[in-house]
């Protein structure tokens, strides 16, 4: 671990700590954070054998920070979101909608690291596989958020929830954070644009299959089995 790496890890904990202290909603406090104990000790053992950018290490501790912060007041009463409802002239405190939006916003870059540097993905599929992938965790949290709330303490089920009587709440967060990982990706694209002479190339070059390039799936299944079918009949 290097020297920013540990500064990164001990500016989260000292946020997760005070976080923990008497937070407003206890049952919804450690709902909020078995993502927490989950994700932050995953991140930090794949690191010994998948290091990450020192750029994708910030965004993800600048995120899991805004989660955390809402994890102490419950995201329906983060002193912020008030602020941010005032601004928007919304019926609702914003906080939730604002960290949706920074899901796609602060970790589209490093899920775009991981599909190049371990997929090998290149040209459009680098920016394309990023955000469907946003997408999906998004979705998948929607669903947790659903199947935990109806099967814990209603109180806790409803702070977790925080949909704040909006019934399109899923959909618009999902929305959020989608349209968070396009506009950092769009940033990404637009420097690539900007430095990288092949740029354009590369994103041609990667729609195209290549001459003579073998079939993958199921029918590259069906041609060995029927390979080894006629050897066995020989």
């Amino acid at each position: 671990m290097t020297r920013y790496h540990a500064l990164l890890l001990g500016v989260f904990s000292a946020v997760w700590v005070c976080a923990a202290i008497e937070p407003r909603y206890p049952h919804d406090w450690l709902l909020e954070n078995y993502l927490v104990f989950v994700f932050v000790p995953l991140i930090v053992l794949t690191a010994r054998y998948f290091r990450l950018s020192d750029l994708s290490y910030t965004l993800i501790t600048a995120f899991m920070l805004l989660h955390v912060v809402g994890s102490h007041y419950t995201y329906a009463e983060v002193p912020f979101g008030y602020t941010l409802q005032h601004w928007f002239g919304s019926g609702r405190n914003m906080y939730d909608r604002l960290v949706h939006f920074c899901f796609g916003l602060l970790l589209a870059y490093p899920l775009r690291e991981i599909f190049v540097r371990v997929v090998k993905a290149r040209g459009v599929w680098t920016y394309w596989f990023p955000l469907e992938l946003v997408l999906a965790f998004s979705a998948g949290y929607e669903i947790i958020e659903w199947l935990v709330a109806v099967r814990v303490d209603p109180t806790a089920g409803l702070a977790f929830l925080g949909a704040q009587g909006d019934v399109w709440d899923a959909q618009k967060d999902m929305a959020l954070a989608v349209v968070g990982a396009v506009l950092a990706l769009l940033m990404v694209a637009l420097i690539h644009w900007r430095h990288d002479p092949a740029f354009g190339a590369d994103l041609r070059a990667s729609l195209k299959i290549e001459p003579g390039d073998k079939p993958l799936g199921e029918q590259a299944l069906r041609e060995m089995l029927g390979k080894d079918g006629r050897e066995d009949g020989d």
